[in-house]
């Protein structure tokens, strides 16, 4: 998993350009301007979710990871907690290939706070906890990048 901030691309340009380009997209100003829902970037290699959530109890939440796409989380509006682990420390459930989703169970090695414009990809070994609520729920708006491996 890498962390980051969108403003600080230049300390990332070593990642690949598919994943420069999901940058690009966030720094055109332009998902601000996306409803919800998905939305092709370049067909089926790449695409974004556009998501809006209230945040909640950790409790409340579950575990995920995926082997087809890398996530990208980026931050629009409010902020939000991802606890992360790898998923080789976790309880793996059932993939479900169609979905490209993949339940876990287990606890968290560690968690991100993520504010606007703030980025987590999330590699097929992280497993990720999104959608915990910092002080008090909120509600969030962001972006969740899909990129084909």
């Amino acid at each position: 998993m890498i962390f980051g901030r969108i403003e600080d691309r230049e300390h990332i340009e070593f990642l690949p350009p598919s994943v420069l380009q999901c940058f690009d997209c966030c720094q055109s100003g332009k998902l601000d301007e996306l409803e919800k829902g998905s939305h092709e970037i370049s067909g089926e290699n790449i695409f974004v979710n556009i998501v809006e959530y209230e945040t909640g109890d950790r409790a409340e939440k579950a575990w995920e990871a995926h082997r087809a796409y890398l996530d990208i989380h980026v931050m629009l509006k409010g902020e939000e907690i991802i606890d992360v682990n790898f998923i080789g420390r976790m309880k793996q459930g059932i993939f479900e290939p169609d979905s490209d989703y993949l339940p876990l169970e287990g606890k968290a090695s560690a968690a991100v706070n993520c504010r606007p414009m703030d980025f987590l990809i999330c590699f097929p070994e992280d497993g990720h906890k999104p959608g915990i609520q910092t002080e008090t729920p909120q509600m969030i708006r962001k972006a969740i990048f899909k990129v084909r491996l």
